[in-house]
């Protein structure tokens, strides 16, 4: 039996983006060569980054505004050292909402001044800042949409004259939202487009060459905007995953057909959690991700026989991150609303049970 995957990442895809995957890694379109084999310089690989990059773009509609998209690799924390390298001249300001933007703001401070425009360190990160002043001098302004670890979202991007900048690695492609309010997005594939290896970037072409350092060949966007993302060999099997992936979605209705999709699973879980006296929410309500949902147990002492209540319904990766404990449900893309079901009703038998 598949089990129903809760993990944080690398996650769940799509069954027929497995079928599809594994079948390539055996004979790729017909060549008797696997995927894994095959040349980055023929042209059966160059077609497959061509059309990954074009769906990205499509689906995030921004096709023919000024933007490129990229595959490239070391994940969002290579990501966190290209921002500032390629757009930190004087001061740059973050939004520290978690782990991952406490440590893109340290990367950041090796390039140049950083400002903390607003964080929710006070209370381990469980909601979202609001309220804050953009200062107008930054090179730009830095959020983190989704905060996998504590299980909270941004709902409404800042409204600011100065370049945004986000880390969109886990709620990519899971809600509708104006991109175009973006000068660059950057995401891990490992969540909602593929496996661990390859990074989209997103980037508004008019951000690029404002810096007066000198950039190294790899660590420059320019660099890989100019070369079609294909500066160096590039992780073949992620980026093809990533394409299948991306494929899948538009013949699904898009980001709007999943972003309904998730909204019901996040409403599905979120008020078993609320309803159910032996689990609370972690993140502050109007914050929540619809991605991770975030929870403890009110009595510890049930907490072995949930552990074994979850197993033997063959759900898989619910352990909340350390800064948080209890359990965290990640709901990506791919995860049916049946494997949403199957942990509510393991929840609701555990109250049953109690």
């Amino acid at each position: 039996m598949k089990k129903h995957n809760f993990s944080a990442g690398p996650c769940i895809l799509p069954q027929e983006v497995f079928k599809q995957a594994s079948e390539a890694v055996l004979n790729f379109n017909n060549l008797d060569l696997s995927i894994l084999e095959i040349s980055h310089r023929s042209k059966d690989f160059v077609d497959v980054m061509e059309e990954a990059r074009e769906l990205a773009l499509e689906l995030l509609g921004l096709e023919g505004k000024g933007y490129k998209a990229l595959f490239l690799q070391g994940g969002a924390s290579m990501q966190f050292v290209m921002t500032a390298y390629n757009l930190l001249e004087n001061k740059a300001g973050y939004i520290n909402t978690g782990t991952w933007s406490d440590k893109a703001i340290k990367e950041a401070k090796i390039f140049g001044e950083v400002v903390e425009v607003a964080s929710s360190k006070d209370k381990n990160y469980n909601y979202i800042p609001k309220g804050f002043d953009v200062p107008k001098d930054l090179d730009y302004l830095h959020l983190t949409t989704n905060n996998t670890i504590f299980g909270t979202q941004i709902k409404d991007i800042p409204t600011t004259d100065v370049p945004l900048v986000a880390d969109m690695s886990s709620d990519i492609f899971s809600r509708e939202i104006d991109f175009s309010k973006f000068d660059l997005i950057y995401a891990g594939a490992q969540k909602n487009m593929g496996p661990a290896g390859t990074t989209l970037v997103v980037v508004k072409e008019d951000i690029l060459g404002k810096v007066t350092r000198q950039i190294p060949s790899m660590l420059s966007y320019a660099t890989h905007v100019s070369k079609g993302s294909m500066f160096n060999t590039p992780p073949v099997f992620a980026v093809y995953v990533s394409m299948l992936t991306l494929r899948s979605m538009k013949a699904k209705g898009g980001i709007s057909a999943a972003a309904e999709e998730n909204e019901k699973k996040a409403t599905l879980l979120y008020s078993e959690i609320d309803l159910n006296p032996l689990f609370k929410g972690y993140a502050a309500k109007e914050d929540r991700s619809l991605m991770n949902a975030t929870f403890n147990l009110t009595e510890d002492n049930l907490k072995e026989t949930f552990d074994t209540m979850l197993k033997e319904a063959g759900i898989n990766g619910l352990n909340g991150h350390r800064s948080v404990g209890g359990y965290r449900a990640s709901m990506y893309n791919a995860l049916p609303l049946n494997s949403v079901g199957v942990l509510v009703d393991v929840m609701s038998e555990l109250e049953r049970k109690a």
